[in-house]
């Protein structure tokens, strides 16, 4: 058994399709087969049952697949402290980020650190904060630059870099702007559009109207925040967004109950090693120049 065998059975279970690990690898489908073909024969069982053209883990399959995970992952691990002892920052780094953070706050990081860092390659993927997370804890990502979560998990070791102050807005035009004070019930006789539910604003928005004992009306929800602020732009809602997406298309809402403040940061995992490059990028994350950014015009 070897690594490229597991890495290649990693790829068709979390695909679930031995075309997409095929093209995620960038190898053709026939070496896919024969490796998970090779490592069946090996262990001497079946890892994955085919149903016509999909294909489901076996039991022995289920079993494999947290094993070979910790085993690529020991594996990176340990080529990452053995290069690190070089000094030299390269290599890849695997980032995670919101299209929000990606947006409005990465830039004049990820700027600076592809100008200081030129041997390294950037793969950023921008995904929910949720997902970023979570890719994180499996060794996934290196790094996540999230909306960090409202209580904390011990899984992961969190670090806020930016206070994000939500605001209640809605439109100019909207009916709520003709109070001149709000509370969360008025809110209630309107509709929302707020973050999926799944998201951590979502939450802290839902456990604010829970403790009030105040029941949202929520019409449409997305996790992009953009398409969020255009919506309420437009007069279908309001919402709860960042303060820095105020602009002449939303106008904030004086309600009398305060939001919390979202906090915005980086979250590693503290059973790993860190590579230079992880490490550089942090740096830059955590210094002044990143902690004063200006919000977006």
């Amino acid at each position: 058994m070897d690594t490229h065998s597991l890495t290649v059975f990693m790829a068709v279970a979390e695909s679930g399709s031995f075309s997409a690990a095929a093209e995620r690898l960038f190898l053709t489908q026939p070496a896919v087969s024969k490796r998970i073909a090779q490592l069946e024969q090996q262990l001497g069982t079946r890892l994955f049952d085919r149903v016509g053209r999909r294909i489901r883990l076996t039991e022995a399959g289920e079993a494999l697949l947290p094993r070979a995970r910790q085993v690529l992952l020991d594996l990176e691990d340990m080529g990452r402290a053995i290069s690190n002892l070089t000094g030299r920052v390269a290599g890849t780094l695997r980032i995670g980020t919101s299209h929000h953070i990606g947006l409005h706050r990465l830039p004049p990081v990820l700027r600076r650190f592809s100008r200081e860092y030129p041997d390294v390659r950037l793969d950023i993927q921008f995904i929910d904060s949720e997902e970023a997370w979570e890719g994180v804890l499996h060794g996934d990502l290196e790094l996540g630059v999230v909306t960090l979560p409202p209580r904390p998990d011990g899984r992961l070791r969190t670090q806020t870099i930016w206070n994000d102050p939500l605001v209640f807005m809605c439109a100019p035009e909207h009916p709520l702007t003709r109070h001149p004070a709000l509370t969360l019930d008025a809110l209630t006789r309107y509709s929302a559009i707020l973050p999926s539910p799944a998201t951590f604003t979502r939450g802290i928005v839902e456990q604010l109207f829970h403790e009030q004992q105040a029941a949202l009306h929520i019409s449409m929800s997305t996790n992009y925040l953009e398409t969020i602020h255009m919506m309420v732009s437009i007069g279908l809602g309001w919402s709860v967004l960042p303060a820095t997406m105020l602009d002449e298309g939303v106008v904030a809402l004086n309600v009398d109950t305060p939001l919390p403040v979202r906090k915005l940061g980086v979250v590693t995992h503290p059973g790993r090693s860190r590579s230079n490059a992880a490490r550089a990028f942090l740096e830059i994350l955590q210094g002044d120049d990143a902690g004063a950014l200006p919000p977006p015009s």
